[in-house]
């Protein structure tokens, strides 16, 4: 078992200290137990507006960088009453996740936020929040526990840091005491680079995180919830990309990584079925995200919108119920399933 230093502060709702993780560690109120020479996983929880701030250490592992930086634009969530609950037919109710706990990576902003707003606004009690960025997922958390109530907790950890994911992902289940769906959003994408001329480094660096940090995770939960017993859902994020070649930018390491995760979901999907968990992936197309909201991008928003059928990018929030459907009920006999989301753009 790895060892556990934890640093406590509990502020008031909306209350976020202007160095997060770093100054709470020099006052002598705090404990001052932890190990400098091993590396921590910071965690913040928010509870009804209460900010709790931990630490977890672990042995050995680095951090990097997994998402650029940036952030999104998002609309508040809104939590199903439970009055509400009660009045939703037996097919409505397969929709919800009343009473689960759900794992997201790169939920820190854009579409890994906006999913955890859905999860949040279904019934899920407990949401975490893995991104390698403090601020935003320290936001995201906060900003989540106000708009629902539902119990937060952001984790600052890199996806292609096993052990670091292996203790966070024990620490999810020891606080909540349960574990029932992760959301593989983390990832990153180098796109208008030739072939011939990639760096090495960087498309070494974009197969680790985007495959084998997509892997890892859904290790380090799959075997939680294989001695749960109790199964679960896993929903890997691919793109579109896995199956065609996009037009007209360059980017043969993010399709190739895109295409490795789809087989991996299916891979998955195979194996884990006899532990009653559900591996799916989706696919999305081109998304109006915040990433995409930049000059230089401009030209080729108006080929890629013109090569869609439905003539428009995706809303930040339109895999929201998408994951709400793979992580239901709902899709209780679907596992190894692909969900391209494109607005059509495929069909051409």
């Amino acid at each position: 078992m790895f060892a556990r230093s934890i640093v406590k502060a509990v502020a008031k709702p909306g209350f976020r200290p202007a160095a997060a993780f770093v100054a709470p560690l020099t006052r002598a109120t705090f404990s001052t137990s932890v190990r400098r020479s091993e590396p921590e996983v910071p965690v913040v929880s928010y509870e009804s507006g209460q900010r709790v701030e931990e630490r977890i250490n672990f042995p050995a592992g680095q951090s990097g960088p997994v998402n650029p930086p940036g952030g999104d634009q998002t609309k508040s969530a809104r939590p199903l009453g439970a009055d509400a609950a009660k009045h939703l037919t037996p097919t409505l109710s397969k929709f919800t996740l009343p009473g689960k706990v759900a794992v997201i990576t790169g939920g820190g902003r854009g579409l890994g936020f906006n999913m955890a707003q859905a999860l949040s606004e279904v019934g899920v009690r407990g949401i975490a929040i893995l991104d390698v960025q403090e601020d935003l997922g320290d936001n995201a958390a906060r900003e989540l526990s106000e708009q629902t109530g539902v119990d937060v907790r952001f984790y600052k950890v890199d996806v292609r840091d096993g052990l670091g994911i292996n203790q966070t992902v024990q620490d999810i289940v020891d606080h909540y005491g349960a574990l029932d769906v992760l959301i593989n959003a983390a990832g990153i994408a180098d796109s208008n680079i030739k072939a011939e001329t990639y760096p090495h480094d960087k498309f070494r660096r974009l197969i680790d995180i985007n495959i084998t940090g997509t892997f890892l995770v859904a290790q380090a939960v799959g075997n939680q919830m294989i001695a749960s017993g109790k199964g679960g859902s896993i929903i890997n994020i691919a793109s579109m990309s896995g199956s065609i070649v996009n037009y007209p930018q360059e980017q043969s390491c993010y399709n190739a990584s895109k295409a490795a995760v789809v087989q991996l979901t299916k891979s998955l999907a195979a194996e884990w079925a006899r532990f009653g968990i559900r591996v799916n992936s989706i696919s999305p197309g081109y998304m109006d995200t915040a990433l995409n909201r930049v000059p230089a991008l401009e030209a080729q928003k108006r080929i890629w919108v013109d090569h869609t059928p439905q003539k428009r990018l995706g809303d930040a929030d339109d895999l929201n119920n998408l994951a709400v459907y793979l992580a239901s009920e709902g899709s209780a006999f679907m596992t190894g399933n692909n969900c391209i989301i494109d607005g059509g753009y495929c069909l051409w």
